[in-house]
């Protein structure tokens, strides 16, 4: 390969993406990099200008410029740090939010038209050409993932089925359970996405360099004024980063702000990692029974977590 080769494709896939006329692709008046900026304030746990500017390797003066555009326009304020004073903190206002929506939405849908000019046959092959240019040329560089690399975020077309086989695929070689595991998982997860009430029940998918790494579904129970943690997953490469925490943090923080009262859950004592997680955000544990499922013996568990003590 020649650098020739290299730069005749960086400029083929800028121009295939409109990477220079931006604003013009998506509709609105921002750039890519202004975009991008945007799109880390919606979803980064990290917010501060240091660390914006090393993220995503921007000059300091021109990021500064940016921001002050940014505080113009009403999309962002900025404070001092809580944990460092002479750092300062950046956050979307209600305005910034919206317009980081409508900026990933565009984004989206821009992206989803050119796929649809991909032949179904050749998507694979295409998704599996662009991770191995991600990886040859990363490699050099390559460093362990970091906690802040991670992001929770709703699901996308297509990740509901992830939930699914990547259930069905880490119990079966990890516990030995058979396609009844499969089966089941199918069904909440077929439930939800044809019947759920977006203001009370959620999912989240925990991203790790573009690629899911996690999930926990947050459901309405039978018991009145209860909400059901259901499927929490962490790939095995991806643990170690709290993720397990963070998408059981997500569940608790959403149902206490919509107005459950508690949280339950069903387990199998086997699975000793989740329960410790389960342990360290105060669930208790209340019922436990024998019983054969899956193709094999377990032990079913029963945990709860009063919201209302948790307040107080």
């Amino acid at each position: 390969m020649t650098v020739q080769e290299i730069r005749a494709f960086n400029r083929f896939y800028t121009n295939l993406i409109g990477a220079l006329d931006y604003s013009r692709q998506l509709h609105a008046p921002y750039t890519l990099t202004e975009s991008r900026v945007l799109y880390e304030l919606a979803h980064s746990p990290r917010t501060d200008t240091a660390d914006l500017r090393t993220e995503l390797s921007l000059d300091s003066g021109y990021l500064s410029r940016l921001l002050a555009k940014f505080e113009k326009d009403g999309l962002i304020e900025r404070t001092p740090s809580e944990k460092d004073t002479r750092r300062r903190r950046v956050t979307l206002t209600a305005r910034g939010r919206g317009t980081a929506d409508l900026l990933d939405e565009r984004s989206r849908e821009s992206v989803g038209t050119l796929l649809s000019t991909v032949p179904p046959r050749d998507r694979p092959r295409l998704a599996e050409a662009m991770r191995d240019i991600r990886e040859i040329l990363s490699g050099a560089r390559r460093r362990p993932p970091r906690r802040k690399d991670v992001l929770l975020r709703e699901p996308r077309p297509g990740d509901l089925g992830w939930v699914v086989q990547r259930n069905a695929a880490l119990y079966t070689a990890e516990y030995g359970w058979n396609t009844d595991y499969e089966g089941l998982v199918a069904r909440i997860v077929a439930d939800f996405a044809e019947d759920h009430d977006p203001h009370l029940e959620r999912v989240w998918i925990a991203e790790l360099d573009g690629r899911p790494v996690g999930s926990v579904m947050c459901v309405r129970d039978e018991a009145p004024g209860a909400a059901r943690l259901r499927l929490l997953l962490v790939e095995p490469d991806a643990r170690g980063l709290g993720i397990g925490d963070r998408l059981v943090d997500a569940c608790v923080e959403f149902a206490r702000g919509v107005g459950y009262r508690e949280i339950v859950l069903w387990t199998n004592d086997v699975l000793s990692a989740a329960r410790r997680i389960y342990q360290r955000h105060g669930f208790v544990l209340v019922d436990e029974k024998p019983h054969r499922s899956f193709g094999a013996d377990l032990v079913g568990q029963d945990w709860r977590l009063d919201l209302l003590d948790a307040q107080e």
